[in-house]
């Protein structure tokens, strides 16, 4: 992205210009809600979305981080069942379904429906993408997600069952998120165990082409069987400066930035160009530990760490008050969310007094490591200069978003700052991926963190059918997990993005997936 750079630095004088021009008027925030205009939207034309890092992948069974998700779910790659806009489950690739009994769910399958390369979507596309996203020999860290799948049943052309191992009552959640994505079987023949470098589903957008570190290409499917992309081409571009990702809006490069710095956003809401788009999200921002690595194999060390942050501090100072506080890993949209949990309190005596049970009383050194965003390298300097007062020298290490996923996903991290955007707005997607035992590493549970009491009542959340004891159990397993201070609860994420004013129809869904297909430029 050298190239980048050196542009970059025209357009932020530009952009800054712009901004002294525009003085200090002030714009609303964009609502969750599909902007309005008196210009009328044309159709056609190329998107321009500059982001911040490219996706790691393009295999959604494969795939750590909603960020690469975005890229190919509801795009590419569609569900059995989707969610409209007030997050509701509705028939997408099914036409409708049946609970039969405990075990076992029945699919009607959309006629008519065809894969990017004209291949006709049938029941057999969906047994062949759960057949491999479920073989061991595949490997794919989201397998665990569809863990209770015993069997994918072709009945005929277009009915489908999936057998299930025992009682899952969120599985229309799941399948709603981007692991449910049907794949072309073909794609699925010529990549086998491999990562599909060439993504093929029935979405409204074909992939074109992937420039790896630089720009990803979708195109319009004009064959799409459902309501039609209203713009001819996508192109994601990376582009890891900030100042040069809303430069490219003000110039006109670029439709949409993404994500949006807290630091950034009382600069773009002076923009005449620009809006600024918010929407609260399912996920949390926590700082997370590796509580088998020394020192946090040791609660007292982990609780320590907690009592000595002032969080409130950062709420403010770090986020500007974006996103409210946080009480446990489950944003307060999702269904499971206990409001009754407390984190812990801000005491330096009682935080001093655990470290040297612990046998620190001299201080001790520790490695925070976290992305290259400006939010969290300002989070970590917060949380070094707070540490020093119980004696907690902290090195922070900023690294490359995917550089820095993998390495906190193979357990290579003591402390971290992360996030996690809970894909179904159900309680189990967070649960069993961040605290189950089998979910350790690249599956979410980068605590690397086990305790069979909390893995019990995650496994009977998901077989209760009452949906009220469902809430009762993760209420239990949330409260466990707070008391083993596994985490510390930072935010309820709020998504933020700025989006030209001659752009319609653009959202972030509550999942923290980017909603382009209704998009159009004015």
């Amino acid at each position: 992205m050298k190239g980048n750079r050196g542009v970059g630095k025209i357009f932020i004088v530009m952009f800054m210009m712009m901004v002294i021009m525009a003085g200090c008027s002030t714009k609303k925030d964009v609502s969750s809600d599909t902007k309005k205009s008196d210009s009328a939207a044309k159709e056609g034309g190329t998107l321009v979305v500059a982001r911040l890092s490219d996706a790691e992948n393009l295999d959604h069974h494969f795939m750590s981080t909603i960020n690469a998700a975005s890229i190919t779910h509801r795009k590419i790659y569609e569900g059995l069942v989707g969610r409209d806009k007030n997050a509701q489950i509705k028939p997408l690739l099914a036409e409708k379904w049946e609970q039969k009994d405990d075990t076992t769910w029945e699919f009607t399958l959309r006629k008519g429906v065809k894969f990017h390369d004209g291949t006709e979507f049938k029941a057999n596309a969906v047994k062949a993408t759960f057949d491999r996203l479920l073989d061991p020999n595949v490997g794919s860290p989201r397998a665990v997600v569809f863990k209770m799948v015993k069997e994918v049943k072709v009945i005929d052309d277009y009915t489908v069952q999936f057998i299930l191992s025992e009682p899952f009552s969120p599985l229309l959640s799941i399948l709603a998120s981007h692991e449910g994505g049907i794949i072309n079987p073909k794609t699925i023949e010529k990549y086998g165990k491999k990562i599909i470098q060439e993504p093929n589903g029935t979405g409204p957008f074909v992939f074109e082409s992937w420039t790896p570190g630089q720009e990803i290409v979708l195109k319009k499917y004009n064959d799409y069987w459902g309501e039609k992309a209203r713009v001819d081409k996508v192109v994601f571009k990376v582009v890891p400066e900030e100042t040069t990702r809303i430069s490219m809006l003000e110039t006109g490069e670029a439709h949409i930035a993404e994500p949006l710095s807290v630091p950034m956003m009382d600069t773009v809401k002076t923009s005449k160009a620009v809006d600024v788009y918010r929407s609260e999200g399912y996920g949390t921002e926590y700082i997370g530990f590796n509580v088998q690595k020394k020192p946090f194999n040791d609660v007292r060390v982990r609780k320590a760490i907690s009592y000595a942050v002032e969080m409130d501090s950062i709420i403010k100072g770090v986020y500007n008050n974006v996103g409210k506080r946080a009480n446990s890993l489950l944003g307060s949209k999702v269904f499971g969310y206990n409001d009754t949990m407390k984190a812990s309190e801000y005491n330096l005596n009682e935080a001093k007094k655990l470290l040297a049970e612990a046998g620190y009383s001299n201080g001790l050194e520790i490695t925070l490591k976290t992305m290259d965003s400006k939010e969290r390298i300002n989070m970590a300097e917060v949380l070094q200069s707070q540490l020093k007062g119980i004696g907690v020298k902290v090195n922070i290490q900023v690294l490359e978003y995917g550089t820095f996923v993998e390495q906190v996903n193979k357990g290579d991290s003591e402390m971290f700052i992360i996030s996690w955007r809970n894909a179904t707005g159900d309680a189990d997607y967070n649960q069993y991926n961040l605290f189950h035992t089998s979910s350790q590493g690249g599956a979410g549970n980068t605590f690397f963190y086990s305790n069979k009491e909390v893995d019990s009542l995650i496994e009977a959340a998901r077989r209760e059918k009452d949906q009220e004891k469902r809430k009762e159990l993760y209420a239990q397993s949330q409260e466990l997990e707070m008391k083993d201070v596994v985490y510390i609860p930072v935010r309820v994420i709020e998504n933020l993005a700025a989006v030209s004013k001659n752009v319609e129809g653009f959202a972030i869904s509550p999942s923290g997936y980017l909603e382009i297909n209704d998009v159009s430029i004015k």
